[in-house]
């Protein structure tokens, strides 16, 4: 497949026991809290296991999260919270702020955070499968869902859960609006690219190639804008690649546009189209080279090296030279010294997210079982300054080596 993605680092959290000694009074109580631990340690090791498949991840989450829910949501279907929100404190790391964590007591703050890090999981999984020499027409639309299925887990922790928080998101952390809309566009313009390969593949009309990689760039432009305001020292290789990503589209787009209008009988302006794209794909070159050799979070790689690169090098170069020797011997029409427009609009194959919901409550939570946790017995707290946070040692993820592609394509 001729595909390459960045990937920021996973988040990482400090163990959580659930022990609650003399506050969980029944059986079904300290059930529940043997439960928790033992599902979220379980999730958070799938996070890292390479066997891990789509199914075994939903199984996973909605065991941890419908546990969970008995922390937030009332047993009654009110819109009361549950006692217990507060019960616990969690500690989360960020994707692009190193090793110290944010710190919330709220059970809030825990679904949102791990079901970030499930988003980020469907990611790293899509880029894995998309990395494969022989990747088949069925793993392809795996690559494309599992994309979808992660927007859609950003655009809800957005809409539905990150307003609840009692502690507001510090600027430059994961659940700040602008961090999460990066995600939710990125994972967009994946998806779509996995759209054009396909409809390159079964030749589809090069105008809704060149549509559909317009439409492409521009989600690559806004995912960047969205993050130029934010601190460049955690930013700065992520907007490499994003920015990259928006000139190799839109010198995709430029080609195309430029075999629309040779068909159309416009050779000059098809030639200053291929012109146009050759320039971006020298621009896109050039950033491949600069990701390359930025530092930061995220994956390393040397785009410039993989096929889905090179061969949209030599797309446009063929092309242009076609239109070329065109219009020597037939056309000889003069070629305009203004930029073509892209007007373009896909009327096809646009992503949208995937909907998302999380679990309903576990049917061990109960009123009565509710009721047995008793927070008067609750160990009274420390008046003591609290202590600055110690650093979270980073997950330690699989080493995914991007595979040299065949050439194979989506069939």
């Amino acid at each position: 497949m001729t595909h390459w993605f960045h990937r920021n680092p996973l988040k990482a959290t400090a163990p959580v026991s659930f022990n609650y000694y003399g506050v969980a009074t029944t059986p079904a109580a300290s059930k529940i809290c043997n439960d928790l631990r033992s599902s979220r340690a379980r999730l958070l090791e799938l996070f890292t296991d390479l066997s891990c498949n789509p199914e075994m991840m939903k199984n996973a989450t909605d065991s941890y999260f419908s546990l969970l829910q008995g922390f937030i949501n009332s047993m009654d279907n009110s819109t009361q919270e549950s006692k217990l929100r507060y019960i616990q404190n969690f500690k989360w790391t960020d994707t692009l702020q190193g090793h110290v964590p944010s710190a919330q007591q709220d059970a809030v703050f825990e679904l949102i955070s791990m079901a970030f890090n499930v988003a980020l999981w469907y990611t790293k999984y899509a880029s894995r499968l998309a990395g494969k020499e022989n990747i088949t027409e069925d793993e392809a639309k795996e690559v494309h869902k599992s994309l979808k299925i992660a927007a859609g887990i950003f655009k809800h922790l957005k809409e539905n859960h990150i307003p609840k928080l009692i502690t507001p998101a510090e600027k430059g952390r994961d659940l700040e609006v602008r961090l999460i809309d990066s995600y939710i566009i990125q994972c967009q313009a994946e998806a779509q690219e996995v759209t054009i390969a396909r409809a390159i593949e079964l030749k589809h009309n090069p105008g809704l190639i060149a549509a559909l990689a317009y439409e492409t760039a521009n989600f690559y432009q806004r995912a960047d804008h969205t993050l130029s305001s934010l601190e460049p020292t955690y930013t700065v290789k992520w907007r490499k690649y994003l920015h990259l990503k928006m000139c190799f589209y839109t010198a995709y787009a430029y080609c195309y546009h430029g075999q629309t209008l040779l068909a159309s009988d416009k050779c000059g302006e098809a030639i200053r189209s291929l012109q146009e794209s050759e320039k971006f794909y020298d621009k896109a070159e050039a950033l491949c080279k600069e990701y390359g050799e930025t530092k930061g979070p995220g994956t390393t790689a040397k785009p410039s090296g993989h096929l889905f690169f090179r061969k949209l090098g030599s797309l446009v170069k063929n092309t242009l030279e076609k239109c070329q020797r065109e219009n020597g011997f037939i056309y000889f029409q003069k070629v305009p010294t203004e930029t073509p427009q892209l007007e373009l609009k896909a009327n096809y194959g646009l992503v949208e997210p995937v909907p998302f919901e999380f679990p309903p409550v576990n049917a061990h939570w109960t009123p009565e079982t509710l009721a047995a946790f008793d927070l008067t017995k609750r160990p009274k707290d420390d008046n003591a300054k609290p202590k600055p946070e110690e650093e979270l040692k980073p997950v330690k993820e699989p080493d995914i080596k991007p595979q040299k592609d065949s050439g194979c394509h989506i069939s």
